[in-house]
This record gives structure tokens, sequence and C-alpha cells, in this order.
């Protein structure tokens, strides 16, 4: 191989490979945050309005927020007349973090109640509980990061052997 393609590809390779790890990292540490931190809820999984949106993956999910004391004055959220103040329930369509199948499962068609876990802050950033996603999840996170591995290994490897 010439060097100059083997340097090419090795660079390619190896920031491809960088990259998707890095991508794997964040997912993982996103899901764990909002599933350890956040507030679950049920959703609904809702009918798609265009034919497009049938092709993703993850489904359209539908839930309301959970009500949240708000206010400054004291850990309770009093307000100046001893009321607490509370932030109106709020409706979310959004769609669920790191949720990679080729396919949608079939147990996700429109009606169908699914628990999730959503960040309070950022109500749209929600992930799949972890009894909905099931041990198929880890094997494809374990994929996903086998295929950065070995990107970032050929591409080091390349790399090297153009030097």
């Amino acid at each position: 191989m010439d060097t100059t393609t083997a340097t090419a590809g090795g660079a390619v390779l190896a920031l491809f490979g960088g990259a998707l790890l890095l991508w794997c990292a964040a997912e993982a540490r996103v899901r764990r945050r909002v599933r350890r931190r956040g507030r679950t809820v049920l959703a609904t999984v809702v009918a798609e309005s265009d034919a497009h949106g049938e092709l993703d993956s993850a489904p359209l999910l539908s839930f309301a927020t959970e009500p949240a004391a708000v206010g400054s004055a004291g850990a309770y959220g009093a307000g100046a007349h001893g009321v607490l103040a509370v932030d109106a329930c709020e409706l979310v369509l959004t769609r669920p973090r790191g949720h990679t199948p080729l396919r949608r499962p079939p147990r996700f068609v429109p009606g169908t109640s699914v628990r999730i876990a959503y960040d309070p802050r950022r109500p749209g950033l929600a992930v799949l509980a972890p009894e909905e996603t099931g041990p198929r999840a880890l094997v494809a996170d374990l994929l996903w990061t086998a295929l950065g591995l070995g990107c970032l290994a050929a591409g080091a490897l390349l790399l090297v052997a153009a030097g």
C-alpha cells in the first residue's frame, strides 16, 4: 500500500473510531445521568404524522411533566404569602435518546404506554427506562464500542505502518 494512501486511510479510520468512541461514551453518560437523577413517568407512543417518521427506530413519545415547586424563598418554595408556587404540567413530544436498533420494535405501536425517565430541567431529554430496553441495549452498546475500537486500532496500525 502506498504511504500516502496508508496515512490518509489510517487518519480517517482513527478519527472515525475515536469519534465513535466519544459518542458512545457521551450517550452512555447522558442515559445514566437522566435515569439516576431524572423523573420516571409513563409516556404514550404517538402515531407519526408524516410517512418518514415511521422510518425512525425511536418512537415518538408524549408525556406530561410532573409539577415542580418553584420559588426562591427557602427550600420548600414558599412564596411571599407562604403559598407554594407550582409550575404547570407541560405536554412534551420527544424521541428517546440512546435507542439505536435498525427497525422499530413491534412493542412500540401507537397508543402503547412506555416507562421513561426525563430531565426536569430539559423535558425534551428523555430515555427509555432500563426495563423497557432489555439486554439488547447493552449488546448494541457493546457492538458500537467494538466498532469504534476496531476502527481506531486499524487506523493506528495503518499510521504506524506508513510512518
